[in-house]
């Protein structure tokens, strides 16, 4: 058998929960960063599944906090280079909190951080704790952070948003926070008639507008869309490019169907 040499490819590290049915969390970054030739090696959060029998419910099972550190030294131990790291789902304090020391430890400064505030059947007060020391430990971190319309108006400290021109405050607000870059995601919420997104980085406003596909939830839409940002970042691309291939990746995933009630994604429709 001959041995051909090939260059290693970019590598991404997802710091995330897994998502049992595939549709999204861990699976999905894996899936996505393949999808666009980028190694994929995960740290795993928490164990998630939907429960069927009570409107899809989020049971969540926490990862110990060392394991989690092991699984980040061993991801970092093995891989000659860890090009960008997309961090999803965390869901507690001790949780972020050896996130955060990871994060310190090892000096990753290409993250991506996916700000997942509230988990479909969190106690609210347990959920804005979490939500309050997400922000203050893990957001200043990101390099790039991709909140939905919710999560956007949550950290901008805002009551809601229903505008564009909110929207675009939502993302000064949270650049303001720290965050170099700004993916605020609206979809097709703001009655556009487009999937709308904002993009800012302190100098450059953008709107993000792509073909609506459906009007409703997309069950994993956001993980996949961090992921390719993730990706696209690990290869060189400034996040603006990672924003625009992100958006096109999301939008061509989307639409298979199973028993839950709205869609979810493939990451295998997309091609560049």
């Amino acid at each position: 058998m001959t041995s051909t040499d090939t260059s290693l490819p970019p590598i991404a590290l997802a710091i995330a929960g897994t998502e049992a049915s595939g549709g999204a969390g861990a699976q999905t970054d894996l899936k996505t960063f393949t999808q666009l030739g980028v190694y994929g090696c995960v740290a795993l959060t928490c164990i998630v599944s939907m429960d069927p029998a009570h409107d899809f419910n989020h049971r969540v099972v926490g990862v110990e906090p060392q394991v989690i550190l092991d699984q980040v030294e061993a991801c970092v131990g093995v891989n000659p280079r860890i090009d960008a790291v997309k961090i999803g789902m965390l869901g507690s304090l001790p949780t972020i909190d050896a996130v955060d020391r990871a994060l310190e430890t090892h000096g990753f400064t290409n993250v991506v951080l996916d700000p997942v505030l509230v988990c479909k059947g969190q106690e609210f007060a347990e959920a804005k704790a979490v939500d309050d020391e997400l922000r203050a430990r893990i957001l200043p971190r990101a390099r790039m952070t991709t909140p939905n319309l919710f999560e956007s108006a949550t950290l901008a400290g805002m009551e809601e948003i229903t505008t564009v021109a909110q929207l675009k405050d939502a993302a000064k607000r949270i650049h303001d926070h720290g965050v170099p870059n700004v993916l605020a995601k609206a979809g097709p919420s703001l009655g556009t008639g487009t999937a709308l997104d904002v993009f800012y980085d302190g100098t450059n406003l953008e709107v993000l507008e792509t073909e609506v596909v459906g009007n409703v939830r997309v069950h994993g839409a956001g993980c996949t869309l961090a992921a390719a940002v993730t990706a696209e970042l690990a290869k060189g691309a400034t996040p603006l490019e990672a924003a625009v291939t992100a958006k096109n990746v999301v939008n061509a995933s989307i639409g298979m169907r199973g028993n839950i009630p709205f869609t979810y994604v493939w990451q295998g429709w997309y091609q560049a």
